[in-house]
Order: structure tokens, then C-alpha cells, then sequence
């Protein structure tokens, strides 16, 4: 694949992301997408993403993710973002805060014909909790 067949890629699941439109999910990740770096409890392919992203959503309803700096090659995207979002549903047990997040990320995605097929990230999890009022002891 080309260098911006893999950004074409990575930009619409961006787009999914943020529009809430997850089932494209399908077109975009292979079954067999290796994640280095899962949510707990995420299920493998198109689908863990489908779920982790449903339940962000949930939480947060106007979530949205900011590409801040991206490099690519013909196998690779790599970026840095932003996530935002208010709190408005429940997150990993804590009820709706309404307050708002931000957190930033990294993330590296492999791509062989347009779609992902190996990821790592990494996300500040932590921040998130502690924006949203969470005790951590």
C-alpha cells in the first residue's frame, strides 16, 4: 500500500470514531488485527474497536479525537492526538460527572491493503480519571 492509502485509511477511521458511525469498523480493521495494547475485556478485529468505541461514546457523547501530528510510510501511520469529551455516562463504574476531558495519545498503526492490521497506543488513562473526579487509592 501507499503511504497515503494508509492515511486515507487511518483518517476514516478517525472519522468513524468521531462521527459515531462505528460499523465501518468492518472495512477498515481485519479480523486478525493484532492489538498490542487492548482495553480490558477487548474482544479481537473490527469488533473490540466497534465496543470500546460504543462505550467511550456512551460515556462521553460529543468524544472526539484531534490528530495533533502524524508521520506515515508504506507499511505504518504513527500520530499523536487529543481526546475530549464531556462525562456523561458512566466510565469504568463512575456515574456521569459532567465534567470535561481531555487526554492525549499516541498511536501506531500497520496497515497491508487498506486495512489495520497490527496496533500499539497508548493513552492517558490516568488524566482521564482524575478529570472526571475518580478516588485513585
Amino acid at each position: 500500500m501507499s503511504k497515503q492509502d494508509n492515511i486515507s485509511a487511518q483518517t476514516k477511521f478517525g472519522e468513524a470514531v468521531n462521527t459515531g458511525k462505528l460499523d465501518q469498523m468492518h472495512d477498515l480493521v481485519s479480523p486478525h488485527c493484532i492489538e498490542h495494547d487492548p482495553a480490558p475485556g477487548q474482544a479481537a478485529g473490527p469488533e473490540g474497536y466497534i465496543q470500546f468505541f460504543n462505550m467511550m461514546r456512551t460515556a462521553f457523547p460529543d468524544f472526539k479525537l484531534e490528530v495533533e501530528h502524524l508521520v506515515a510510510d508504506e507499511e505504518c501511520v504513527a500520530f499523536a492526538y487529543t481526546a475530549t469529551g464531556t462525562h456523561q455516562g458512566d466510565f469504568m463504574g463512575i456515574p456521569a460527572t459532567n465534567r470535561a476531558i481531555k487526554a492525549r495519545g499516541l498511536q501506531i498503526s500497520r496497515f497491508e491493503e487498506g486495512k489495520m492490521v497490527e496496533r500499539w497506543g497508548s493513552s492517558d488513562e490516568l488524566g482521564i480519571l482524575k478529570q472526571i473526579g475518580a478516588s485513585l487509592k
